[in-house]
């Protein structure tokens, strides 16, 4: 499945990949953009001939058209504090990051757009359009654990790799109760060893690291062989406890072999079982070997073999650990500058999206967003994300 249970940092639409800029310059980044976003057609000369030979002008075109049409006219631009080619862009209806490099010639040598955040006159305005999303769709916006919003938040829907909120929690508790400490040194054993995303299954078998080095990479970059090794290490009852209604709690080599097509027999029994049988299936599903990563490469995959919850749970399973140096590192669609804390994880796979954040506003108050998105088709990854990062927007705004 494409990027197996992958955790969303921030989708980008990439244009071209940046280049070292030259100085003097003919214009300014700003007057760059500007001329980009205001003057019809797109140009082949604002851009260096080695940008147009990695993007056709005719794909510049449509997506400068995409955000022209859909966000409104331009307004202005804002300069990123500390740094020479990070701008955010206003539009009319919504505002957007962008990375820009020129060359001497003042031609872009390097051009990158961001998901764009919907620019709402209301914070409940932020929260209709997804509503509108086809398939099932749940939500919680909470403040200091109050519900603000919410669209359906105790339906339990499928989240990817969110579930490893769960496993951390697991873990936490062992560690506050004093029976495991994030220095504890466990070796990488090669059965937890699993498919993207994540680094941790290429390195060598029995490499010694800490927990708290296992539950880093699998916060902040959704490393899948450091979820299956923590849910070994704090035990598979355990953190069923924490998360009763996904029981057996899969690993994602388990997730994965009862996806693959050439194992229909085995899934057939899995899921004609009872729990009883179910876990009775475990030592058959260990014993087989994982799939290649191309065969989950198309469209949604047995989706019933999936972690299922709902936002009002996974709001709670953040909070509980949202002050741990994992949750820190990365911060999702939220933006840094708007927030005093962020915490965040979010789960993907073919027809399936999570995101969920717990933030500290600039108040001091304490919130927590998460949506699910699931359908039988193809999901509009921009879209969500947008819709998202419109509801932080909406609170960050409120919040100063």
């Amino acid at each position: 499945m494409r990027r197996g249970f992958a955790s969303f940092v921030v989708s980008f639409t990439l244009i071209a990949l940046p280049a070292v800029a030259q100085s003097p310059q003919p214009v300014t980044p700003e007057q760059a953009l500007q001329r980009l976003l205001t003057s019809s057609p797109v140009q082949a000369s604002w851009f260096d001939p080695a940008f147009l030979a990695q993007v056709p002008l005719t794909q510049l075109r449509q997506v400068v058209d995409q955000y022209t049409t859909q966000w409104g006219k331009f307004q202005r631009i804002e300069a990123s504090a500390g740094s020479d080619r990070n701008y955010t862009v206003l539009m009319e209806r919504a505002s957007f990051p962008t990375k820009v490099v020129l060359n001497a010639q003042g031609q872009f040598a390097g051009l990158w757009f961001g998901v764009a955040e919907p620019l709402y006159a209301s914070f409940d305005d932020s929260i209709k359009p997804f509503s509108q999303l086809p398939g099932k769709v749940s939500l919680l916006v909470a403040e200091d654990g109050k519900p603000r919003a919410s669209l359906n938040p105790d339906e339990a829907l499928a989240v990817g790799s969110a579930f490893k909120l769960a496993v951390l929690n697991a873990l936490n508790s062992e560690i506050v109760s004093g029976k495991r400490h994030w220095t504890d040194v466990v070796p990488l054993d090669p059965a937890w060893k699993t498919l993207p995303t994540g680094v941790i299954r290429t390195w060598p078998d029995e490499t010694p690291m800490t927990l708290a080095t296992y539950a880093n990479e699998m916060i902040s970059i959704s490393d899948n062989t450091a979820a299956d090794a923590l849910l070994a290490i704090a035990g598979r009852a355990e953190v069923e406890a924490v998360s009763p209604r996904n029981r057996p709690f899969l690993s994602t080599r388990e997730a994965f072999i009862l996806k693959d097509p050439a194992n229909m027999v085995l899934l057939a029994k899995w899921r004609a079982a009872n729990l009883a049988g179910k876990r009775a299936l475990l030592p058959e599903i260990d014993e087989l070997p994982l799939p290649s990563a191309a065969i989950f490469a198309g469209g949604p995959n047995s989706t019933d073999i999936e972690w299922f919850f709902t936002p009002r749970e996974l709001c709670t399973l953040i909070d509980n650990v949202r002050g741990l140096g994992a949750m820190q590192i990365n911060p999702g669609v939220a933006d840094k500058k708007d927030w005093q804390q962020i915490a965040f994880k979010g789960g993907s796979e073919p027809g399936v999206l999570n995101l969920t954040t717990a933030l500290t506003g600039k108040n001091g108050h304490h919130y927590c967003v998460a949506a699910t998105w699931n359908n039988n088709a193809a999901l509009d990854e921009n879209k969500f994300f947008s819709l998202y990062g419109g509801v932080l927007a909406s609170l960050a705004s409120e919040t100063k």
